[in-house]
């Protein structure tokens, strides 16, 4: 199967699905329904033997394709996938099916086509999976900018309060990220010989100033698309407009091309720079840290709470990256995809809280556990793995990001260990206000709170608290992917771990 076009044909199948679900009659809702989730099983599926025919111990990339498409320009259909991609793949692969059951009925209330709506979550499903596995810098750019449009219109056409401001905003930081991506892709390939393939990019030897100023600007379009304090506005807003399928597509996977844009990009292509700038970016991680935890404990609406907590989430990615050792890098790439998973289950069921209350304001709530049990005990979950309880997926990730830093950095780990204390805060204040305590008696007039999980919103959760739960004691045959590639990615920048100081410690104490 090694030999399959498994990167060009999950790229496309989206596509072809959602041009399919955008043609069948407005008034047959249920039939796009079904298509468009019986699309992104097949999706799954394939993704799934793309991954179990993964060497892990093999080639950096595999599953590599290359069409021509530009050749005046050395542009190229160029596919390619790491470790590092792989999983981001898998998690789209397995996120978008549980979106669209979770949405089935998010568009009724918008008075807009259903059928438009669904097609929209496959194309960006198709437009995700294109950044991911692009091997050509013009192609992933390409990928990148035209991501947009259908978060976009998830956003300003379906979406809540505020939908077109969200939408604008959030568009318009995202397009000039996109410019400063531009120029400096531009020029990446005068300096590179006229090409955009990575792996010529990368053997290409440039000049100190030159590197440092293409290094910003890919890092400006990845900085803003993650986001990274001070660039993070954009996404409370659109996280709170957004139907919750769509936000937790946002937040869950379609940020990480920022994170992942500087992993494949940032640090391989532009070593000594990375070095450089490495300073600023973990200054940056650790007031994201704890800038938007402090803002987090302070919001009343749960979905721009959620969005905050992201934030900090990603401050926590962003120290990972830049601490330069492969127990940090892996721990960022692991939480990349831990990330997505437990902040995806958030917003799937804060989604569900919203549209039986009608609203989204946490002062809204309070006891709701009294009426609908088994929803505030998933939330409560969601919030535990959020705040990366013990036993939970992200544990390990956050684990190995503090431990991966503090032999290179011990203050920056210590600063942003002070993150966690403020993360359970916002997260268990939070359950508190909605769930627990004294029964709401305005929720007993509210006949959404009378209904607890049906059976399709069952098996939204299930897998993904599976998935939580399981990569909280098992993360073996995810880290064994992940290892190769910020291995390799770590000897692109030319940086080894620091040897272990105990043995001396020892010896000297001896004496």
């Amino acid at each position: 199967m090694s030999n399959f076009p498994f990167l060009s044909v999950l790229t496309v199948a989206p596509l072809v699905g959602a041009l399919v679900v955008a043609f069948l009659p407005r008034h047959r809702p249920e039939l796009a329904k079904q298509v468009a989730f019986a699309w992104s099983l097949l999706v799954l599926v394939l993704s799934v033997v793309m991954w179990v025919s993964f060497n892990a111990g093999g080639d950096r990339f595999q599953f590599r394709e290359s069409y021509s498409w530009i050749p005046n320009w050395g542009v190229s259909f160029t596919f390619a996938a790491d470790g590092i991609a792989l999983v981001m793949l898998m998690l789209i692969a397995v996120l978008v099916p549980l979106v669209i059951l979770a949405s089935w009925h998010d568009a009724e209330s918008s008075k807009r086509s259903i059928p438009v709506y669904f097609a929209l979550l496959l194309i960006l499903e198709s437009t995700m999976i294109g950044v991911f596995a692009a091997a050509d810098v013009f192609l992933f750019y390409v990928f990148f900018e035209v991501m947009l449009v259908p978060m976009y219109f998830l956003i300003g056409s379906y979406g809540g309060h505020q939908r077109q401001y969200a939408a604008v905003k959030f568009f318009l930081y995202s397009l000039v990220g996109g410019l400063f991506m531009l120029a400096a892709v531009i020029g990446l390939w005068v300096v590179g010989g006229k090409t955009f393939d990575w792996q010529a990019l990368s053997q290409v030897d440039i000049s100190t100033g030159t590197e440092r100023w293409l290094f910003l600007g890919f890092f400006l379009a990845f900085a803003i698309k993650a986001p990274f304090f001070p660039f993070h506005t954009w996404l409370p807003d659109a996280g709170g407009a957004a139907p919750a399928g769509a936000a937790a597509l946002l937040v869950g996977v379609l940020d990480k091309v920022g994170t992942f844009g500087i992993l494949r990009y940032c640090l391989p292509l532009f070593p000594e720079a990375s070095k450089w700038f490495a300073p600023w970016a973990l200054a940056l991680g650790v007031i994201g840290i704890i800038y938007a935890a402090l803002l987090a404990v302070g919001q009343n609406d749960l979905k721009r709470l959620v969005s905050y907590t992201s934030i900090a989430h990603f401050g926590f990615i962003g120290v990972g990256i830049f601490a330069f050792t492969t127990q940090a890098g892996t721990g960022a790439v692991l939480y990349m995809l831990n990330h997505g998973l437990a902040t995806g289950l958030l917003f799937l069921v804060v989604g569900m809280l919203i549209s039986r209350r009608g609203s989204a304001l946490i002062s809204d709530f309070g006891g709701a556990g009294k009426l609908v049990p088994v929803l505030a005990g998933v939330l409560f979950f969601a919030g535990l793995a959020s705040l990366a309880l013990p036993g939970t997926a992200p544990f390990i990730s956050e684990f190995l990001v503090l431990i991966g830093t503090f032999t290179v950095n011990k203050p920056v780990a210590v600063i942003a260990t002070v993150g966690i204390i403020l993360a359970a805060a916002y997260v268990l204040w939070m359950v508190q206000r909605t769930t627990q305590g004294t029964l709401n008696p305005t929720l007993t007039e509210v006949d959404g709170m009378r209904r607890d999980l049906n059976l399709r919103e069952k098996v939204v959760v299930a897998p993904l608290v599976a998935l939580i739960l399981l990569l909280g004691f098992y993360p073996k045959p995810v880290t064994d992917v992940i290892n190769p590639a910020v291995q390799a990615t770590m000897d692109d920048i030319g940086s080894t771990d620091p040897a272990p100081s105990v043995g001396g410690t020892v010896q000297e104490a001896g004496r």
